[in-house]
């Protein structure tokens, strides 16, 4: 896995331009640093967003969130020559050739097509059985999204919760005027924690999501291509055309230089 730079920069510039802002704006971090405010807000958000949704869901957004700041960027074009590379074994010494590249490959997804190959699986069968896999990640997909989009829906509102409990202690302390200013500002730092939270990691976390949910369908998309083309003994050369189909312009071309 590598960082992706673009997460980890985004979020970096965001809240270092809020804390930057605040700094010339004459304010001090311990303003904003409050562990009570944190609690509300983030226990409550996750507290919240786990009552929607199973255990598993929320295990697997944990580690989804890992996705976001550190991804596993494939190479389509290194995939499509893998299954060019194949194609000519498989035409040359038969599918069974295949099982050694099938022990070693890493791709889960890649790996079981490889194995329905070799254990000679119908086309129909074959297709059905590799788009059910597809449907089945593409599904886990899209839960870790609705997870952090309502976790994004849910951190505002906890925030202003926070925000009232804070004024609700600064009334039952009016006696004492000198503390007023700070019991105020403490209780708007929930505020600040729960809008912050939704638009600076929840929100952009289910659209980076969303965006790798959409490269991982073509990637898929491009294996079961490869696949089915392999089964039908197709030569490498129609193959070739049929996978950059899947391919971006500029991929086509890295293709054609192999």
């Amino acid at each position: 896995m590598k960082p992706d730079l673009a997460s980890i920069v985004g979020l970096v510039v965001s809240v270092g331009m809020i804390l930057l802002g605040q700094r010339l704006e004459g304010g001090h971090m311990s303003s904003i640093l409050q562990p009570t405010a944190a609690l509300i807000v983030f226990g409550g958000t996750a507290g919240a967003t786990l009552v929607g949704f199973p255990l598993h869901v929320a295990t697997g957004a944990g580690k989804a969130l890992i996705s976001v700041f550190f991804a596993h960027h494939t190479n389509e074009v290194e995939v499509a020559r893998t299954l060019l590379s194949f194609a000519t074994l498989s035409r040359r010494e038969g599918l069974l050739a295949l099982q050694k590249p099938q022990s070693e490959m890493k791709d889960p997804f890649f790996s079981k097509g490889l194995q329905l190959l070799i254990d000679a699986t119908p086309e129909k069968a074959l297709r059905e059985m590799m788009e059910q896999e597809m449907e089945r990640e593409e599904h886990h997909e899209e839960e870790y999204i609705k997870f952090f989009e309502t976790a994004g829906g849910f951190a505002p509102t906890v925030g202003i919760i926070g925000a009232v409990l804070g004024l609700i202690h600064v009334m039952e302390n009016l006696a004492d005027p000198s503390t007023l200013g700070g019991g105020i500002a403490v209780a708007f730092v929930a505020t600040v924690y729960g809008v912050g939270s939704a638009n600076l990691l929840f929100l952009p976390a289910a659209g980076k999501l969303k965006c790798n949910k959409e490269s991982n369908s073509h990637h898929r998309a491009l294996i079961l291509e490869g696949l089915i083309s392999i089964q039908q003994g197709e030569n490498p050369a129609l193959m070739s055309e049929r996978l950059k189909g899947h391919l971006s312009s500029s991929d086509q071309k890295l293709l054609d230089k192999k």
